[in-house]
């Protein structure tokens, strides 16, 4: 290597400009896009063909002062893969090279996540040293060296059964309101058989892209569950001795209170698990037979916040796209917890997210952060409400705004002043269908004018689950599947129905990812004279109909006609909509 730039901390982009692999005009364009797309400098100038990945791998190996290392064509030895399970392999997305006295040398391909190496000591029981590799050569390496040698949950719960099961059934026993010993307890969540197989189950997760890990202790036993496309699948139950200290393992990972088992706690960890950022939110509630853990999966790279992509029609998308380019107003998404209201505003924001326009959003939490958005987290427990940071964002000289939701009176009216004073804001409410959520501004006391003035447009949506390509079948439904979407045979004449037939791609279910379906409500001019007359939901519908406004059930039957998802399906999301 030429220079070691790893004592002053030289920019990335510096080194590769010494180091003659671009030119300062290259840099500076990579950086412009780094601003809006969020995306490391170095990946940026790969992606657009000014450097090599290998180019790239060698100036970061410079800034670390780390050694670079080529996989390709380098056979490791047996004993020194061993050293490290397939399974924590895959998780933290390193290959075990060689040996050096007692450190264990393995390659990475993101040397900015020193923590793997401290968890890899731990884990390990050795001294372990990193190498930079480029992430090619490294995905190949871990296909080759661990394929088909998956652990197992199986397998991981034979390792640890009988795990120190004295000591933590004794603890277990103990009630909430017992004084706990803090070091027994730090010390069993830091076991490595305990940490292993927590590790698994994150890994397993984000494998199969749960949204949720639901970790759930009972009078006799003790439950693992993944929240898969909406639905949640039972795991192989650990045993029920092991409850306490994988509790306490996310709880130290979160940095919460572990002796702390009588109230609530929220906790945030933010990992690398696979060579993926994941943002993990956990929640710890107090039950009568242990701590409920539910962990919050946060994966952007199986997040899409592309409008085109979240399953609008083409009718729709226009639609869309005119809102978010106006210039003030207030634009609404509505439906249930878990409909996906959050990522179409995300998708909002992001394509309107430019250098020349100032987005703020106010969050509770901020789910998903993006570059170019400034974002506030709410903390009511210290008086940062939606009303008090509303406030301040109007200080801040935005041209959009994100209120997460609107919940009460005082910050609609605050949403509706904004509005008036030339921002385009965008926010959620908790309604089932677009003409019910102007019966619910007006419910919380907002004046029919300034509805009427302000609000553009409501959009409800669904997510309904989409049929697995791998095993996808044609069928003819029944009369009374058809009744229960308000079809009749006739209707259907020559139409194909597909479902999904269960496979080892949909872990048997038929269904492998979701969609959305969207009613897109715009209030017209006649939709303001029912609002200003305070007109029922029934009027505000069904004029919103001969308007145009095409119904959930409408929207879903489509997507059942494309093959898209099945009658299942949209029945089970628009139910409470049958008859409105």
């Amino acid at each position: 290597m030429s220079t070691d730039y790893s004592h002053d901390k030289t920019p990335l982009g510096q080194i590769l400009i010494e180091e003659e692999f671009c030119g300062p005009d290259d840099v500076e364009n990579a950086l412009k896009e780094q601003a809006v797309s969020g995306v490391p400098i170095g990946q940026v100038l790969v992606s657009m063909g000014v450097i090599e990945e290998e180019d790239l791998v060698y100036a970061l190996a410079l800034q670390s002062g780390w050694e670079m290392i080529q996989l390709e064509g380098l056979t490791i030895p047996e004993e020194i893969i061993s050293k490290v399970s397939p399974s924590i392999a895959k998780l933290y997305n390193v290959v075990p090279v060689r040996m050096e006295g007692n450190s264990l040398i393995v390659a990475m391909s993101d040397n900015l996540n020193v923590s793997v190496l401290d968890d890899l000591r731990f884990i390990l029981n050795c001294d372990v040293q990193g190498a930079i590799t480029t992430k090619q050569g490294l995905d190949k390496a871990v296909e080759t060296y661990y394929a088909g040698e998956d652990q197992s949950f199986e397998d991981m719960l034979s390792e640890i059964d009988g795990f120190d099961e004295d000591s933590m059934a004794e603890m277990m026993s103990a009630s909430a309101d017992d004084e706990i010993d803090i070091k027994s307890l730090e010390q069993m969540s830091s076991e490595a058989p305990v940490i292993k197989l927590l590790n698994l189950v994150l890994l397993q997760a984000i494998k199969d892209q749960a949204s949720d890990i639901h970790f759930e202790p009972f009078e006799h036993e003790y439950k693992i569950r993944y929240r898969i496309d909406g639905a949640l699948y039972d795991m192989m139950p650990p045993p029920k001795h092991l409850s306490l200290a994988i509790a306490s393992r996310i709880k130290v990972m979160a940095g919460l209170n572990i002796a702390e088992r009588r109230l609530p706690q929220d906790g945030r960890i933010q990992l690398s698990i696979a060579g993926r950022s994941v943002d993990l939110r956990i929640s710890c509630l107090p039950t009568m037979f242990g701590e409920s853990v539910v962990i919050r999966v946060l994966d952007r790279s199986v997040v899409s916040l592309d409008l085109e992509k979240l399953g609008l029609t083409d009718v729709h998308l226009n639609e869309i796209g005119r809102l978010i380019s106006l210039p003030n107003g207030i634009i609404v998404v509505t439906g249930p917890t878990g409909s996906g209201k959050t990522t179409t505003l995300y998708a909002c924001l992001n394509r309107v997210n430019t250098p020349e326009i100032k987005i703020v959003t106010t969050e509770d939490p901020v789910e998903y952060e993006i570059e170019g958005l400034i974002q506030t987290p709410i903390n009511a427990e210290i008086g940062v409400t939606y009303a008090r940071c509303l406030r301040s964002i109007l200080r801040q000289d935005p041209d959009k705004i994100l209120v997460g939701e609107i919940r009460d009176l005082e910050t609609a009216e605050i949403a509706i002043h904004a509005s008036l004073t030339g921002h385009l804001v965008f926010s959620t409410l908790h309604t089932n269908d677009a003409p019910s959520s102007i019966t619910r501004l007006l419910d919380m006391g907002l004046e029919p004018y300034l509805i009427a003035a302000t609000l553009e447009s409501i959009i409800a949506q669904r997510l309904v689950r989409t049929i697995c390509p791998k095993c996808k079948k044609e069928y003819d439904p029944t009369d009374e599947m058809l009744y229960n979407i308000n079809l009749a045979k006739e209707d259907v004449e020559g139409q194909i129905f597909y479902y999904g037939e269960g496979c080892s791609n949909c872990n048997n279910t038929g269904y492998k990812g979701r969609t959305a379906i969207f009613e897109i409500l715009n209030i017209t001019e006649g939709i303001k004279e029912l609002i200003m007359e305070e007109s029922s939901t029934e009027m505000i519908r069904d004029l919103g109909i001969q308007e145009g406004m095409r119904s959930l059930r409408e929207a879903g039957i489509e997507k059942i006609f494309n093959g898209v998802t099945t009658i299942e399906e949209v029945v089970k999301e628009t139910m409470a909509l049958e008859g409105v």
